[in-house]
């Protein structure tokens, strides 16, 4: 099949995705793309120029693939008639209607509307996790009743008719080229590989690794989470607390450096207060570092049963913050062992890109055509 892949939000975690689904899809994949910058502006108006790019493409398109950013229903009626026929498949990185915000900040439901009108669109919606796809059709709901006399909310149904979830790929293989290094370490090494932002709660990680110090907890840190040049006050006083203990600081491009530094790990934490998948956690889990996650968002689904309170080693979840700060002390400190690397290495390996694009292919060859909502 020739695939016309849309993003209009080529960065992170967007980038990588489409960039893993282009070089593993047995598939043609033709992408269109824009730079991540001004999110409102590429939802709202990426649409024309996805559009108008896509006059540069002269093969014939059997499916039309496109990241959550995109206007959907713009964009078919911008390139009408060429893809108003075509097979349609949404993949839902996000949603707006239940990505979490900054206190004070009011929700824009502008693009709540546009993820709603794009998903009626579409034949077929991916959700990265069942936690997102439960989310997402909690709040539906709630979001229709609010304005329409007409609220429409049996196409709640079909909507999730056509939904399924869909687990993003991992490029797991770029870490299987740099080894872990036998250099002896000073103290165990936390990571942060995180985005430093609102949704991922960096001042509960600030708070943690306080009052591990305060607690005369030995350990290294490893900041390698992107948008570290936001200017937070916990960032410079981490940095004024415990300098040289800082084994590293800053988002890595070089994909080298970042997996040295992932396998020079030990432990790695989620304090976020929502998550719609998690690759940075998975990405660090598979170099080695035990994860400690809440006990919820997509994490349970994401790491097996049997490893959620393993017997002879540490545990992986924690229910509050004094719980983290238990479970977490007790690792540093020897009382419980962190699980063995080759365990970590097998939890997530399926999401590899090599294994998990023939389950997309095969499932990007089933989607119908697109049949009239009203008909």
């Amino acid at each position: 099949m020739n695939i016309l892949y849309l993003e209009p939000y080529s960065g992170g975690s967007h980038k990588a995705f489409m960039e893993g689904f282009k070089n593993n899809s047995r598939h043609n994949v033709y992408d269109v793309s824009l730079s991540d910058i001004s999110w409102k502006w590429r939802m709202s108006g990426g649409a024309v120029t996805l559009a108008e790019q896509t006059n540069d493409l002269k093969v014939s398109i059997d499916l039309v693939f496109a990241s959550s950013m995109t206007n959907l229903p713009a964009f078919i009626a911008l390139t009408n008639p060429r893809f108003s026929h075509t097979p349609c498949v949404m993949y839902m990185h996000e949603n707006q209607l239940t990505m979490p915000l900054p206190l004070g900040e009011e929700r824009d439901e502008t693009y709540c509307y546009i993820n709603y009108l794009s998903a009626l669109v579409a034949d077929q919606l991916w959700f990265s996790s069942k936690f997102h796809y439960d989310e997402f059709f909690l709040a539906l709901p709630y979001f229709l009743k609010k304005y329409s006399e007409r609220r429409y909310l049996d196409l709640i149904d079909t909507i999730k008719a056509k939904s399924k979830v869909v687990h993003p790929g991992i490029d797991f293989d770029v870490f299987e080229q740099y080894k872990a290094t036998n250099t002896p370490k000073r103290a165990p090494v936390i990571v942060w590989n995180q985005r430093w932002e609102y949704d991922r709660n960096p001042e509960m990680f600030f708070r943690m690794i306080n009052r591990l110090d305060d607690s005369e907890c030995d350990f290294d840190l490893i900041l390698a989470g992107d948008q570290l040049h936001t200017g937070s006050p916990e960032l410079q006083q981490i940095r004024d607390r415990y300098g040289d203990r800082i084994l590293h600081y800053g988002f890595v491009q070089d994909s080298a450096k970042y997996a040295k530094l992932l396998k020079t790990g030990d432990i790695v934490l989620s304090t976020s207060r929502y998550e719609f998948f998690c690759t940075a956690l998975m990405e660090a889990i598979y170099c080695g570092c035990h994860p400690l996650v809440p006990n919820g968002l997509t994490y349970p689904e994401l790491i097996p049963e049997s490893l959620h309170e393993p017997l002879l080693h540490a545990s992986v979840f924690y229910n509050n913050e004094d719980d983290l700060f238990k479970k977490l002390r007790n690792i540093l400190t020897g009382k419980t062992k962190p699980l063995p690397v080759r365990t970590l290495k097998g939890i997530n390996k399926h999401l590899n890109w090599k294994k998990h694009i023939r389950l997309m292919d095969q499932l990007l060859e089933t989607v119908p055509i697109r049949k009239p909502l009203f008909s």
